[in-house]
């Protein structure tokens, strides 16, 4: 018994001819005839009854057409659900966000797969750049957007779509040092409490070498969170100085710092290399592309704006 057989006697029950099933299935008489016959053979009875030129279902046949109606729905459901889980359009994705990206893009990103992609259920997972790279070595994750500085070179990770995006040190418009009208050293930075999230040896050096050894990130930073969010809002709230993207800290200014700081985010998508992907992150890949050209653009704009 096949799946073939199943469909060809559903078809002739709700036509209830030959003639009309095999120009419906696009088959000779002949054929028809033979698939049916041995789909009796196998079942053990018959399915219709001859009545010369007409045919008449069985009980036996009504009993069988319940289940093959089912059977042959069932698989025209997995079939359009293949098609759609290898276009990405249904299933599940699995996103890592580190701090920054987190900030940056979890809204953007749910909001995008709410209008556009409903029937996509998509997680995501928050945490420092070590533990999201160990999800996602465990399969328990299917992409991350991290700090590349931080991901530890690799042959099993590839690092894609990277994008660049200004960071520095970040107040509340209304902080006494952001109304000196004048750039200020570090050390008058160092007067205040400095948050920042976990950073790369790679950052902790160029901040030493801008601004000297008092500069280094397990000294200067006393507010220390994995949350961006969490850390801009305390900036907002009091004299605290953040250290972090310009883009994730809306409300907040940049401090004019002598020497300036000219720090730059190095954000990129993560991957296993040797694992195939998820369907869906073609998806997720496309977006980003978009999305990291609204940021950057975004961020040339108001260079440009600068006076």
């Amino acid at each position: 018994m096949t799946l073939v057989q199943l469909r060809h006697f559903v078809v002739l029950a709700e036509l209830g001819a030959f003639v009309q099933a095999a120009k419906a299935l696009y088959l000779t008489q002949p054929a028809l005839t033979r698939s049916i016959q041995g789909l009796e053979d196998e079942l053990g009875g018959r399915l219709f009854d001859r009545l010369g030129r007409r045919i008449a279902l069985t009980p036996f046949g009504h009993e069988v057409l319940q289940r093959a109606r089912r059977l042959v729905a069932d698989a025209d459901a997995l079939k359009q659900t293949g098609k759609g889980l290898h276009a990405g359009l249904i299933g599940t994705l699995r996103i890592g966000l580190s701090s920054g990206p987190g900030a940056l893009l979890s809204t953007p990103l749910m909001l995008h797969m709410a209008e556009h992609h409903p029937r996509l259920q998509l997680q995501i997972s928050r945490g420092n750049t070590s533990v999201l790279v160990d999800a996602l070595r465990d399969q328990r994750l299917d992409a991350a957007v991290l700090d590349v500085r931080s991901v530890r070179p690799s042959a099993d990770l590839e690092i894609a779509q990277v994008f660049e995006l200004a960071a520095g040190f970040l107040v509340r418009p209304d902080h006494p040092l952001a109304q000196r009208g004048a750039p200020v050293g570090i050390a008058e930075v160092q007067a205040y409490p400095v948050a920042s999230t976990p950073l790369s040896d790679e950052v902790a050096r160029q901040l030493i070498d801008r601004y000297g050894p008092q500069a280094n990130p397990d000294d200067m930073v006393t507010l220390r969170n994995d949350e961006t969010l969490s850390l801009v809002e305390v900036a907002r709230r009091s004299d605290a100085i953040v250290l972090t993207v310009n883009a994730a800290a809306e409300g907040l200014v940049r401090l004019d710092v002598s020497p300036p700081l000219e720090g730059l985010a190095r954000f990129g998508l993560v991957t296993l290399s040797r694992r195939q992907e998820a369907p869906a992150l073609r998806i997720l890949r496309e977006w980003l592309t978009d999305q990291a050209s609204s940021l950057t653009g975004t961020q040339l704009q108001n260079r440009l704006r600068s006076p």
